[in-house]
């Protein structure tokens, strides 16, 4: 049925419903020291204080050099972290959206017990200027916890389509609440079109058991309307993980399809070792990138779950699938041994 197939094993440590640190087996993926693996990834956005005082900056794109900069000055009046001891160790953190892993973030120095700190630094981003302007600057200042507990103080957000370029006056701007977009990024990135099946163990024969344990098959048929980063098109290719499990084993991907918008994969993925109630602890992740020589640049994904937030008995974040992504796993759950078929909005993860 389709172009290219993988088949691979998979076993859950269905038992642990508590992690013990260094637990791990061969045959198995550790409960804790995948979620640690998730805390390493999301730590240092945990606190939020309540946004205020200003920020002073610049833009500007350097032609000659192919360069975004945005030049930090300083921050007035930003709230107080620590009461007791009256003070903040303010640092400012830069992100391009909607895509905050392709470009990664820069950031300032941390200047320590002010709430006025004065940086003069330049943030750069290596970026095409025809790139740049499909992108929005998320802006925004945080207190640096030296336990990684860091503390939100405010942010701003800039549509870089509808920046005047010719200003590169240093200016004053108000720090606002948490913006929708910098936490989720949401926004159009394609939509991949899919077929899962759940084949319950001994549903094909009794004797012998057909199969030995369930098997949850993923057939990827074709992406549309992917973001086009550079001129010469989108060499595409999807990533297939199924968490908890991050390691080797859960790690399946298609070929690449090159300088193509509208990549047809048309690839089929198998994994083994299912057992029924896994389908509400597991989650099956696809995510589409952009291949290039250095480095492959995220484009969108999905995560096939029930959207619990709690895997096996832990709280973790990739476990956040949107109400379309949970219909659609829930009703493979329903019907065991049929195709479903879905055409499902890429999104940032």
């Amino acid at each position: 049925e389709s172009d290219t197939a993988s088949e691979i094993s998979f076993q859950f440590n269905r038992h642990k419903k508590t992690p013990s640190i260094g637990s791990h087996s061969s045959d198995m993926a550790s409960v804790s020291s995948v979620s640690g693996s998730v805390l390493s990834v999301y730590s240092g956005d945990f606190g939020s204080m309540d946004a205020q005082g200003t920020v002073e900056f610049a833009l500007d794109y350097d032609e000659k050099n192919r360069e975004f900069q945005v030049h930090v000055s300083q921050c007035k009046d930003l709230a107080v972290v620590d009461d007791k001891k009256g003070r903040s160790d303010p640092y400012v953190k830069t992100y391009l959206l909607p895509d905050k892993a392709r470009m990664g973030k820069r950031k300032t120095s941390v200047k320590k017990r002010t709430v006025n700190p004065i940086y003069n630094e330049v943030l750069r981003y290596k970026i095409e200027k025809m790139v740049l302007l499909i992108q929005k600057l998320n802006l925004s200042v945080w207190h640096n916890d030296p336990l990684g507990r860091n503390s939100f103080l405010g942010e701003i957000e800039i549509d870089l389509a509808s920046w005047d370029w010719s200003n590169r006056k240093l200016n004053w701007y108000p720090l606002k609440s948490r913006s929708l977009s910098a936490v989720n990024g949401v926004d159009h990135r394609g939509v991949m079109s899919l077929s899962i099946k759940y084949v319950p163990p001994g549903s094909l024969g009794k004797w012998p058991k057909n199969p030995p344990s369930g098997e949850v098959h993923i057939w990827v048929k074709d992406v549309k309307d992917l973001l086009q980063l550079r001129p010469s098109g989108v060499d595409s290719f999807v990533k297939c993980y199924v968490l908890p499990d991050t390691s080797k084993k859960s790690y399946q991907k298609t070929r690449v399809i090159k300088r193509d918008t509208n990549p047809v994969f048309n690839h089929t993925i198998v994994y083994d070792g299912f057992h029924t109630e896994d389908l509400k602890d597991a989650c099956v992740e696809l995510t589409v990138w952009d291949h290039e020589k250095l480095t492959n640049h995220f484009l969108g994904g999905i995560r096939l779950g029930l959207g619990t937030g709690l895997s096996y008995g832990i709280s973790v974040d990739w476990m956040d699938s949107t109400q379309e992504e949970v219909a659609f796993w829930q009703e493979m759950m329903l019907a065991a041994n049929e195709w479903i078929e879905g055409l499902l909005p890429l999104r940032s993860l």
